[in-house]
Parts: C-alpha cells; structure tokens; sequence
C-alpha cells in the first residue's frame, strides 16, 4: 500500500433507462470527485443502465472490451487522471438472454486492470417487493482483488456484502470495493452494519457507491453511499441524491490498527 495518504471517492447516481445520459451524470460527477482531489473514484452498481424492466440490461449487453459503457469508463479514467472501479457493466455470456454483472478496474491512463462478476445474486420477496437477479444474470465464480499504487484492492457487489467468506477469500487488502443498488427495504435495516462489519473484521477501508433515490421504473434505492475506516469509523456519507463522497485513506492509521489489533493473523478457521 502507499505509505502516502491520498483521496478516495465514492460516487452515487439515481440511475435510469438511458445509457446516455447516465454516462453523462456519471462524467461530471467523476469531475467533482476528481476536482476535490480524488486518486480512486467508483460508481455504483448499475451506473449505465437501470432500465424499466429486468431484460433492459440484457439488450445493451457488451461482449469484453468492446462497447461504449466500456470505452467510456477507459475514456474517462485516462481524461481525469484516476483510477476508475466502474461497477457495474452488462457483460456478454453464453446465455443470450443473461449477462455477467461486472466490475472493471481502470488505471489512469485508462487501461484495464482486474475485471470482476459479482458472484452472490440477489433474491428477495417480501410479499410486495420481489426480485430474483438469477433470471437475467449469470454469477460469477471468482473472488478478484487487484494490486494498485493505492494498496491491495478487493472487488465485490451490493448483496455480495453478506457473504464475509468473500472478503476473506481476497486475503489481507487494503481497501474494500462496495458498488451497490440497496433496495431502500433491505438498505434502512442491514446496509451500514453490514459495510461497517466488513470494514471492522478486514481491518481495511470500505468505500461504498450506491445508487439512491426512486427511479423511473419505481424502484427505490436506499443511497447513504459511505467511506468507512479499518476501525468502523464512517469518514463521509450522502444519504440520498446525486453526489460524490471523498475521504483521506491513511495507510499509517492502517497498519497502526493492525499492529495494536493482529486479528488477521489470529485466524483459525478457514
């Protein structure tokens, strides 16, 4: 990990069913981020398309490394000097009527650097909200994190959070990659505790974009996109709306953490 402290910035979106102004929302809202100083910013899961039905995602699929989601997200990374965690985008796979939900990593000069499928989909019904991402999405098989200036970096997505033995597969990071659409149902009761668990128990960084507002197809998304700190520490937070989060990562405050509190090495079980 550097041993320098540098700026980490969490963008939220109220997402909706054109690819193109999303991407536009996304573009400045990158800018802001960039503008206070960010060296990493992520988007949210969903970023480019939260179309009016499930299906939506699946007719704009792009096939790997090619596509305008995919050459926006090197484009933008390279334009404003950033490391760029774009999560998510529809990606092809061999079912037609399917699509891997997927993390991309830019470096700043636009470059890919790690590409992640979110593994866990989401299932839910409550006898008046249902979803079952199952039907439109192929998980993925393969815990990833990525090796960085900034320090090691794991990749997850939104209901991937409840599964812990994902963060502990990636072994010792850095920081924790969260982007998420939290339905505001699920988000009000389990989201802050589940993003300040996973900070606390991998004694690392949680950085958290999230969409957060209703969209045009209804849906609500629960926001309070957040930085949260290897102590469980919430560092900033914007609870509902368009918006960007920033926070000073501090390596120092890292490894002073993981000295006075070995729990990563007092491991037993695996």
């Amino acid at each position: 990990m550097s041993k320098e402290n540098f700026k980490i910035a969490a963008v939220q979106m109220v997402s909706s069913p054109d690819i193109d102004d999303n991407l536009k929302r996304a573009d400045a809202l990158i800018a802001e981020a960039a503008a206070q100083g960010a060296r990493v910013v992520g988007v949210p899961e969903y970023f480019c398309i939260l179309g009016m039905r499930d299906s939506d995602k699946v007719a704009v699929r792009e096939p790997e490394g090619r596509g305008p989601i995919q050459s926006f997200l090197a484009a933008t990374a390279a334009r404003y000097k950033v490391w760029l965690v774009g999560g998510t985008v529809p990606l092809a796979c061999p079912d037609p009527a399917k699509v891997m939900n997927t993390v991309l990593v830019f470096n700043d000069r636009g470059e890919r650097v790690a590409r992640y499928d979110k593994i866990h989909l989401f299932g839910f019904n409550n006898g008046t909200e249902r979803y079952e991402e199952s039907r439109t999405i192929e998980h993925g098989l393969h815990p990833v994190a990525v090796d960085t200036p900034f320090g090691r970096m794991g990749l997850s997505v939104c209901y991937d959070l409840r599964f812990p033995e994902l963060y502990r597969a990636f072994g010792p990071v850095d920081v924790i990659w969260v982007p998420s659409a939290f339905t505001a149902t699920t988000g009000k009761a389990h989201w802050e505790p589940l993003l300040r668990a996973r900070a606390i128990e991998n004694l690392a960084y949680v950085v958290a974009p999230a969409q957060g507002g209703t969209h045009a197809n209804g849906r609500s998304t629960h926001g309070h996109s957040m930085i949260i700190d290897p102590w469980g520490v919430i560092l900033a937070e914007l609870d509902k709306g368009e918006g960007v989060v920033v926070a000073e990562v501090d390596p120092a405050h890292t490894a002073k953490l993981r000295g006075q509190l070995p729990a990563l090495e007092h491991r037993r079980v695996s």
